[in-house]
């Protein structure tokens, strides 16, 4: 974790993976931002500038770039690299490994009046504001990074989300565009009907969840990782809202109860909390675990146990809970006390009573 006040960033986590508390770390205040890849951090400081922690090789280290990281307005990260939004031109500083996405060198006359970034595992996606709702890719073609063979479709694009390797784009009118890996989504040919007057995607890690006006649901790509609704077709009526783990979805409904689908070992099957999902206002969640809220500011969890699954033994202290946030293995409740309450694995950022 990384959790930033107005006087300072505090981590917690493994040294090597930007957990430490460096001298660098502790001297940083006035955070705007702070986005992650697997292995680094970069914060985005009130002056507009960038500080980054971690492996140097996952984009620990942006002084290669960092006279063009002024006025910076956004930060997005892949798995390895990070890619900023800088200045009034909106143009994109990338740096990191350069194969995923951390050289945009190839594209960088395109990236002018940047609206958004989306990030597979090791590309990335912009958005462009130039009249026409266009959409620029780079970073590895294995996971999205060449958008070629559909790049006359990309038209008036509002939103881009993203699988491990593929991407896909819902434009003003509805439709949806994929690319990139068939089994992570990146082939949506054969439910390309359905997808119409589409509100909202969302992904996990091998698929992709459309929700439509008329609040039904469309699934596709890996079968296992929730690309298959079909078991739960009939409940998903009336979806307001739709969270991804890395391998099942979880919806939200109308009348605040929760449908699950796709991994039961990743929080895919909530059957057996299903009396205790109601007025449900959030859902957040990890790579195998989903963590509820209740509108009475109460908390439900299911998935993986050890990856925060289970929240049992901090069940007296998620009481008037505002907000969630997650790690891949771990998730940390803030209370309308302002206090935390973590949960999950210890070493994912379970255990925050180091830093208490």
């Amino acid at each position: 974790f990384a959790l930033w006040y107005s006087d300072g960033v505090v981590t917690r986590g493994h040294p090597k993976d930007g957990g430490g508390q460096s001298q660098q770390i502790r001297n940083l205040t006035r955070v705007i931002e702070v986005q992650a890849t697997g292995h680094a951090f970069a914060a985005i400081v009130a002056d507009g500038s960038v500080a980054t922690w971690g492996d140097l090789r996952y984009g620990g280290n942006s002084g290669e770039v960092q006279q063009h990281l002024q006025d910076v307005q956004e930060i997005q990260a892949t798995s390895f690299s990070f890619a900023a939004i800088v200045g009034i031109r909106r143009e994109v500083v990338t740096w990191g490994d350069r194969v995923a996405g951390g050289d945009s060198s190839a594209v960088r006359a395109q990236l002018r009046n940047v609206k958004a970034i989306q990030a597979s595992k090791a590309a990335f996606a912009a958005i462009l504001e130039d009249g026409i709702g266009s959409v620029v890719c780079w970073g590895d073609p294995r996971h999205g990074g060449d958008n070629l063979g559909v790049q006359d479709q990309l038209r008036n694009i509002k939103e881009v989300q993203a699988t491990s390797s593929a991407f896909a784009a819902l434009s003003c009118e509805g439709t949806v565009v994929t690319w990139g890996h068939p089994q992570y989504g990146g082939d949506s040919q054969e439910i390309q009907g359905e997808l119409k007057h589409v509100c909202q995607i969302q992904s996990s890690r091998r698929a992709f969840a459309a929700i439509r006006a008329d609040g039904e649901v469309v699934a596709w790509g890996d079968q296992h990782c929730g690309g298959d609704s079909s078991s739960v077709q009939t409940q998903l009526k009336n979806v307001k809202q739709i969270q991804a783990s890395f391998g099942a979805f979880a919806a939200i409904l109308a009348n605040g109860s929760v449908v699950a689908w796709g991994d039961p070992s990743r929080g895919g099957d909530c059957s057996n909390f299903s009396h205790l999902l109601t007025n449900v206002t959030q859902i957040q969640a990890g790579c195998a675990a989903f963590a509820a809220i209740r509108s009475d500011g109460s908390v439900i969890s299911w998935g993986a146990p050890a990856y925060g699954g289970d929240s049992s033994h901090v069940k007296s202290q998620l009481k008037g809970v505002q907000q969630i946030q997650a790690t891949r293995t771990a998730f940390a409740a803030i209370l309308a006390d302002e206090t935390v309450v973590t949960w999950g694995d210890p070493e994912g950022g379970g255990d925050s009573s180091r830093v208490k």
